[in-house]
């Protein structure tokens, strides 16, 4: 099965899902049904991008696979279940602005695939601002989603409102940005740094979607 190949692969994953599936049984057990649903969302959400990916034909990379649950963890979990988001102030920018990167980063693999890897397709820069548009359009959609759930549901997601929206897409930028000069760099042919091994990890592993970019390694 996936799930049996990923988890032989990493330990932390598997520390991370065991630990939420223990929570909402406990949960269940205790009747604390809030925090039963917010568990088993969690890991359904950290699952999630391992059958994404099955039915796209991608392979992740473990550290993204890592990342991913790390961040639904913080997010759902923490955020919403102990209330981390009212406890520290910074959680939800830290949050917002790991998140902004992460999508950066996809949005750069996305849109350099469409080139099949070739990076004297397009002017750097002008992948670069594609990139930054991937991410700022996540982060918009998302303001939009929560400002949907507090409006229809008559939930609190935006906190103060226009400052928390105005901050959390100014964070947004921030995260989208490094992302793109990240992969702004990695296709000027700096290679070195965590961001561009990342991306290098990501095409080594689906090299059949970035053909152009093998053929010129391979040279």
């Amino acid at each position: 099965m996936i799930i049996d190949k990923v988890l032989q692969q990493n330990r932390v994953l598997l520390v991370l899902w065991g630990l939420l599936f223990i929570a909402a049984i406990v949960a269940l057990f205790t009747a604390r049904w809030s925090l039963a649903f917010v568990a088993f969302s969690t890991l359904t959400l950290a699952i999630a991008p391992v059958f994404l990916a099955s039915r796209l034909h991608l392979t992740l990379p473990l550290p993204f696979l890592v990342a991913t649950t790390l961040f639904t963890f913080a997010t759902v979990f923490m955020g919403e279940a102990f209330d981390f988001y009212e406890r520290y102030w910074w959680w939800d920018i830290a949050l917002h602005g790991g998140s902004a990167v992460g999508f950066g980063l996809m949005g750069f693999l996305f849109v350099f695939m469409l080139f099949e890897g070739d990076r004297f397709a397009a002017p750097p820069g002008a992948i670069a601002f594609m990139t930054l548009c991937v991410a700022m359009t996540v982060g918009a959609t998302w303001e939009v989603f929560e400002f949907t759930m507090d409006q229809v549901f008559g939930l609190n997601m935006q906190k103060s409102g226009l400052m928390d929206t105005m901050g959390d897409l100014i964070v947004d930028a921030v995260g989208a940005l490094f992302a793109a000069l990240s992969g702004y760099v990695y296709l000027r042919g700096n290679d070195s740094g965590f961001m561009a091994r990342l991306i290098r990890q990501f095409i080594t592993l689906n090299k059949e979607l970035y053909r152009k970019s093998m053929d010129r390694l391979n040279k």
